[in-house]
Order: structure tokens, then sequence, then C-alpha cells
């Protein structure tokens, strides 16, 4: 296997990622990862700037290489918190993803355990390693150190803010001894949250200005974080943590820079690779796939075990008339005589050019967190211009609600109809915001479960408390 950024032989610069981040579930605790003999040692591994680079682009692969938490495959984020939420409907007859679509999880589920747990804590220690080595290692050149420290600390933030939101409070990880990861107990999300932005913060401080490529030279590809990513991740951050006054202040940097970032006329245009509007994504490394959204989510002849979901009535029936987006990013399949719509965002099912990257984080986001930001502060009309903005996109009339309530409520609703189906929003809107219990019992009833209200959080996964008894589990399971 080959790195898709370069020509350097990943499986030769850093082995240990490769084989571990990748391991099928077994009695072995995730967060444990002791060295294996095959490990190269961070002296060797970060001897000089082609080495290092390697061992950071290889984190990148291994984020795609998978059909789990950052892929968008089938056991990806954006499919299985989509499954919880009340965007997409279930086909599958397999138990793991029936799960969580009746919202009925336990302990025992290998999914959570290998995709929703395993797979960020693989690259949280990735991170790590790479972090550690380049502490270690004086024959990196110095720019090159600061920007792949800064991407380390931006990807170990980034994982953690997924686990503090799925499971609540979690290990946090800072270190590959393996030692001290054995026997961590589960820190206050208040505490991993304090570490998710102080890495973020350390890494808009690191990381340039420019994307950049496998020789660190700028490039138009937008797959390795910069400054206006980290930038982009706080305003995230910061909204969640109800920083309403920092929220708006991160968006805003990222909104201003006009000369990157551009909400695009056409939403056919979005989810292009590098189109002006993505912030961050993610290189596909399938042959003849684009991206693994577009190959789970488009129906050719109906819902099946593989392309085993579709849109909910739910979500179906929360576009207005004459939005376009339920005409551009909605597909329909009547193959089979039964219509099933299904997420269009992505428009290539298959092939070998590359037209499509898989997007992480984009600027309609930012957008929506600064217009929420603004409401939040009672800067009425600052929120109704930010969410203009992207209805107009959508070819809507401006909003009708005036009241700080009703725009918070505008707001939220914009967030369903724009974000769907990308990195779990929606599952993460209802926590946050409070109306998971409102929503979900109403629609887990739908879906043939049971709601209660514990269920917003994820269980914990057995075997790792099996493992280590400081972990506990969460209330409910």
């Amino acid at each position: 296997m080959k790195i898709i950024h370069g020509n350097l032989p990943y499986f030769k610069i850093f082995p240990f990622v490769l084989v571990a981040t990748f391991m099928a579930p077994s009695c072995k605790k995730f967060i444990e990862v002791p060295p294996p003999t095959s490990q190269i040692t961070n002296t060797t591994v970060f001897s000089d700037d082609g080495s290092a680079t390697a061992a950071m682009l290889g984190i990148y692969s291994n984020l795609m290489n998978s059909s789990g938490f950052a892929s968008g495959g089938p056991n990806s984020v954006s499919v299985l918190a989509g499954l919880s939420a009340d965007e997409l409907a279930n086909f599958s007859n397999i138990s793991s993803q029936v799960e969580f679509y009746s919202n009925s999880l336990t302990p025992a589920n290998n999914t959570v355990y290998g995709f929703f747990w395993g797979n960020p804590y693989q690259f949280i220690y990735a991170a790590n390693s790479v972090l550690e080595g380049l502490s270690a290692e004086s024959q990196v050149t110095p720019a090159l150190k600061k920007q792949l420290m800064g991407e380390s600390l931006f990807l170990r933030a980034f994982c953690h803010f997924y686990l503090a939101n799925f499971f609540g409070n979690i290990p946090l990880v800072t270190t590959t001894s393996y030692q001290a990861n054995n026997v961590l107990t589960r820190s206050d999300t208040g505490i991993v949250y304090d570490q998710i932005t102080s890495d973020l913060l350390q890494a808009q401080a690191l990381l340039g200005s420019d994307y950049v490529d496998p020789g660190n030279n700028p490039t138009t590809e937008r797959t390795r974080p910069n400054t206006w990513v980290a930038s982009a991740m706080l305003a995230r951050v910061y909204l969640f943590r109800q920083k309403w006054d920092s929220a708006e202040a991160e968006a805003s940097l990222v909104i201003n820079n006009a000369l990157l970032y551009n909400l695009l006329p056409s939403l056919n245009d979005v989810f292009l690779k590098n189109s002006a509007e993505a912030i961050w994504q993610l290189q596909p490394v399938n042959p003849n796939i684009n991206t693994n959204e577009g190959n789970i989510f488009i129906l050719t002849s109906g819902p099946n075990n593989y392309n085993s979901v579709y849109m909910s009535p739910q979500l179906l029936a929360s576009f207005e008339p004459g939005d376009s987006r339920f005409s551009t990013w909605i597909g329909v399949d009547s193959s089979t005589g039964v219509k099933y719509f299904y997420p269009f965002k992505y428009k290539v099912s298959s092939g070998s050019t590359l037209t499509e990257y898989s997007m992480v984080i984009r600027l309609a986001e930012m957008f929506l967190v600064r217009s929420e930001a603004r409401v939040r502060q009672n800067d009425i009309s600052g929120a109704q211009a930010d969410l203009n903005l992207i209805r107009g996109r959508a070819g809507l009339p401006v909003t009708t609600a005036s009241s700080q309530q009703d725009i918070i409520r505008a707001i939220l609703h914009e967030r369903q109809v724009e974000l769907f189906t990308e990195w779990g929003h929606r599952w993460l809107d209802l926590r946050r915001t409070g109306t998971i219990d409102t929503v979900m019992s109403m629609v887990t009833q739908q879906k043939g479960g049971i709601w209660n209200t514990h269920q917003q959080l994820y269980p914990i996964p057995g075997m790792e408390i099996q493992n280590n008894s400081n972990l506990g589990q969460n209330p409910g399971y």
C-alpha cells in the first residue's frame, strides 16, 4: 500500500499505525496499544523530513482506508449517527446497524467498540506518536516540524471531540505510554474540552495560512489542516461550550478569508474536490471509488445490505417548498417499483477519476455557527443576515423569524436541512440543545424502538471495561 499523497511506501515508514488502527476488535484495549515488536523507533521514523511527513500522511490515508469512523463508509459517523437520529432509515438486517437505528445499543456492540471508540483512539495514539517523535528529533526542519505538530494536535482534538460527544466522560489520552493509558480513568467532559481547546489553539498558532503538499509547499489540495481549519474547529467547539463571543470570532476569521473560502452559488459544486466552500476534506484512497459516502448513499437498484440506508420520512418532511437542496441534494430510486429517496450530495458512486473528496468541515457550517452565536448574544440582525445567506443560496426567501427563540429554532432547522448526513451534525445538535428527548421519543417509536434519555450517549464498550475497571459504564447500560 502506498499513501495517496506521495510516493513514499507507508508501511515501511510507520507500520505500527497501519497494524494497530485496523486490527479487528479483540480482547486488547484500544486505548492501551502496547508497542509491537515491529514498531520502528521515533528516532528512526523521524530522522529526516521525508519520513516524518510520510508518517503524518499515513494517518490521513488510514482515516479513509476503512469502513469506520472518518471514512464515510457503512460504519462511519455520517452513516451510523444519521441512523441514530432522524435522518436515515435502515434496510439492513445486520444486528449492529439495527441497534443504532432502533436506539438500542448495547455495550457488546462490536461496531461501537471497533469504529466509534477504537478508531478514534488509534488515531489519537498515532497523533501522539508523531508529536513525541518530533519533540525528540532534531533533524526535521523547523518549518516542517511546526506544520506536523500543528496537524497532530488538530487531529488529536478532532478525535477527542467526537469521543466526548458520543460517550460523555472519556479517557483523555495525551501520551503513547501504554503503562499510563492502561489504567486511565474517564475525565469529565469539561476537562476534555479544555484539552481540545488547548490543542486547537496550539494548532492554530503552529499551522500556516496555506494548505500544503507533501513537500510542505502551498497547494490547492485542501486535505491537510491549516490555521483556518483549526479556527473552524475552534468555532464549533466554542459553540458547543456556549462561548458565544469566541464562536463568533473564530467563525468570522474563516468567513472573512474570501481569498480561500466562498459560499458557492451552485449546490452541485459544493462537494467537488478542492471546492471554494471546502475548509477540510479527506482524499479518497480506495481504487475505483470517489467517496465512500457516494458509494454508500447512492441507490441504483433499491436498498440492500450494503446500500442499506435511505432518507427518513422525518428528514424529507423537514424541507420547505421551493428548497433547491431537495431537488439537488436528494436523489430518488424507483427501480424496484418503490420510491426510495437518498442523500445525493455526492454525485459519483464509483469511478477511478477523482472529482469529489469527502467533506469534513465546510463554510456553510461557519455561517450557521456565527448566526447562532450572534443571536445568543442578542445580535438579531447579524444572526438573520448569516441565516439568510444560507437560505438564499437554497432559493428560499429571507427568514420571518424575529425573536431570539424563533431565530434559534430557524437556525437549528437550517442546520438540519443544510448539514444532513454530514458527520452526525443532527445527532450532536439534538444533544447539545437539549431537544433530543422531545424529538427522539417520537422518532424512536416510529423506528420500532423505545427511547430512554440515557440513549443520547453511546455505551462504553464492555470489552474496555472488562480490561480496565477504572472506566465504568454510562448510566442506563
